[in-house]
């Protein structure tokens, strides 16, 4: 009998993705699934992430409202908590990611389901340096709201034997934040950086949809905490020069030094932000995730960026060269 799966966050970034890896997971037979959507309209034409397949199930519930929750898990055997939220409003964060993340979690136990996996992040330990730093080696320290949120999430969901997930950069369709980020550090900077060699993990959102739906369907005991990247991490210097390259982005300044480049950001702290992030490793090792879950991590981030320029350029607006 297929196991029954439940995916919060389906018409989002990642959980899009997750959704479209279960239904591959089984070829011509996947698993049913059932979404759990604060709004099903959310929902792209057809129900489906990607395909135009529509899901078996879709329930409304949000988790701001646990009371909305109740039932949602019955009869499934498999969460994949993919939902969070992410922003300035520290209250709804907290509702959504700790809060609603424990109700979720209570619920599933209620309901006896055999695996909870939780969509976390690397951003729990706050700000590097990181070098290969591997699970359980690091201590938490979140310096975001959202980050504490998701930090709060994990808590219950490990003690209730669950499996966290913390990628660090997530790329592909969907993806708001890391290339659009780097592309608007490079427009304020008209500029790439010279020889930065800091290194950073990187996950193509495919790869983390199959990672997630493995953790979740794997024979193994994979309970606790595992980092979700690909196993090789790409310099700084790289990330900058290969984004302006497959997004065909005109830098007319020559590369600049990191503090070259933060004199040219004074004034502007959320740029500041990410230049600091870039200024030092932030570099996950998977301890043998991959192998161990049968998942391919994906090609490498130069190939991965190339598959989806496409989208990148229509969301960002940017010419093709």
């Amino acid at each position: 009998m297929l196991p029954r799966i439940l995916v919060t966050g389906g018409s989002g970034f990642i959980g899009r993705h997750v959704v479209a890896a279960v239904r591959e997971a089984r070829g011509d037979t996947p698993p049913p699934v059932r979404l759990v959507l604060r709004d099903p309209a959310s929902l792209p034409p057809g129900g489906g992430p990607y395909d135009g397949t529509p899901p078996a199930d879709v329930v409304r519930a949000d988790l701001t409202d646990p009371t909305s929750l109740r039932g949602v898990c019955a009869g499934v055997d498999i969460v994949l908590h993919c939902a969070s939220h992410i922003g300035d409003d520290e209250r709804l964060t907290e509702a959504v990611n700790d809060h609603g993340t424990r109700a979720l979690v209570e619920e599933a136990t209620r309901a006896g389901v055999a695996r909870f996996v939780y969509v976390s992040t690397a951003a729990v330990y706050g700000r590097g340096p990181f070098t290969g730093a591997l699970p359980g080696e690091l201590p938490l320290a979140p310096a975001s709201p959202t980050s504490r949120a998701r930090a709060a999430a994990e808590r219950h969901v490990l003690d209730a034997g669950g499996v966290v997930l913390r990628p660090h950069l997530v790329l592909g369709a969907g993806d708001r934040w890391v290339v659009p980020g780097l592309v608007t550090l490079m427009g304020r900077l008209s500029a790439g950086l010279k020889d930065r060699t800091a290194r950073h993990s990187v996950v193509d959102v495919r790869a983390l949809g199959r990672a997630v739906v493995a953790a979740g369907l794997s024979e193994r005991d994979l309970a606790g905490v595992h980092h979700v990247n690909h196993p090789d991490p790409v310099g700084s210097s790289e990330l900058l020069d290969t984004v302006a390259d497959r997004l065909g982005l005109r830098l007319p300044g020559a590369p600049l030094d990191i503090e070259e480049a933060r004199t040219r950001l004074a004034g502007q702290p959320r740029a500041l932000h990410h230049l600091g992030m870039l200024a030092v490793d932030h570099w996950f090792a998977d301890g043998g995730f991959w192998a161990g879950a049968g998942v391919d991590p994906g090609a490498g981030f130069a190939r991965e960026l190339a598959e989806h320029a496409a989208w990148y350029r229509q969301f960002l607006d940017t010419p093709a060269r």
